[in-house]
């Protein structure tokens, strides 16, 4: 039996591979958004890194730009802004802009990680307490993006008045309830935190208060996928993620190596069992008779099966590319 998916997305980090440039990066977001469009996906993401070599979306906004400039009708976004490191009126403007030059094409998903390391924060000017109360500063960036009021001194210019919609993303429960508080719609970020998916997605619906943008609940849930015409070669082409988080581990910086023939030459048993659980949400393998916007779960593994078909009870999927 063949269950119908809710609407793609994309989730794309400009990744920087072993034997390229930060400049190939950029030029491969933008082929990966016109490539998106025209399979017919509904939005393209991109998200806040600081301090890393291997990722090239730092300077969200303005790669945003870049993006919608070279595609007609997809729509783009943040997945998310680190709202912590940046002041509410700034983001406004920034993504007042984008909604000025891309009509009804612009989403802004606020996060309140640090997007880095401890160092990198404090060169940011990020106050370490900020991520602890996220609302007020969720509050000032909607007053900025909303219709000024009579006798506002201090406006977004541009940004007054786009109501650009707001999302909220997270990896726990504090975000789930914030939305859910907010009337906003929530995004899980289970392509690499899976533990609290169905809770933080239950405690959202429980919670929510409807909102002048939002009416229901509204989710979208993140995954990690892998294309390729064979389980074997999608375990292979997996292994480029694998090397990725066993580097973090690690604490080692580089840029994105190629797959491996061999993973156990690479990590240990301890280092085996972390990078499998928090990469534990599904891989869809799709081969040569795959139909667009369906996925046969019977394909996958029993495991893969018993996570999947929750998902067909959200909103949105969010494909994160791992390649």
């Amino acid at each position: 039996m063949m269950a119908k998916l809710p609407p793609l997305s994309v989730l794309d980090l400009a990744p920087v591979v072993q034997g390229s440039s930060t400049r190939d990066a950029l030029m491969r977001a933008k082929e990966l958004a016109q490539h998106v469009e025209r399979l017919g996906y509904q939005r393209f993401w991109m998200a806040e890194h600081h301090n890393m070599p291997d990722i090239a979306s730092a300077a969200t906004s303005t790669l945003l730009a870049y993006i919608g400039a070279h595609t007609d009708k997809i729509r783009i976004g943040s997945g998310g802004v680190m709202l912590p490191n940046h002041a509410p009126m700034v983001v406004a403007e920034q993504f007042g802009t984008l909604a000025t030059l891309f009509p009804d094409r612009v989403d802004l998903g606020i996060g309140r990680a640090p997007g880095s390391d401890g160092a990198t924060t404090h060169a940011l000017r990020r106050d370490p307490s900020a991520a602890e109360d996220l609302e007020p500063q969720v509050d000032e960036l909607a007053y900025f993006l909303a219709d000024a009021k009579p006798g506002q001194r201090v406006r977004a210019y541009p940004g007054a008045g786009t109501q650009v919609p707001l999302w909220l993303l997270g990896s726990s429960t504090y975000s789930a309830m914030l939305a859910a508080k907010k009337g906003l719609p929530f995004a899980f970020a289970s392509h690499f935190a899976p533990d609290f998916m169905m809770r933080a997605i239950e405690l959202y619906r429980q919670q929510f208060q409807p909102s002048q943008q939002l009416a229901e609940p509204y989710v979208m849930v993140a995954v990690n996928v892998i294309a390729a015409d064979s389980n074997e070669e999608a375990e292979y082409l997996a292994t480029t993620g694998q090397q990725k988080f066993v580097s973090m581990l690690r604490g080692q910086e580089g840029l994105i190596p190629p797959p491996t023939e061999n993973m156990d030459m690479i990590w240990t048993a301890a280092e085996c069992q972390q990078v499998t659980h928090m990469l534990a949400s599904p891989s869809l393998v799709i081969g040569t008779r795959y139909k667009p916007g369906y996925v046969g779960c019977r394909r996958a593994p029993a495991p893969m099966r018993s996570w999947l078909m929750p998902l067909f009870m959200i909103n949105r999927l969010d494909c994160a590319p791992t390649n």
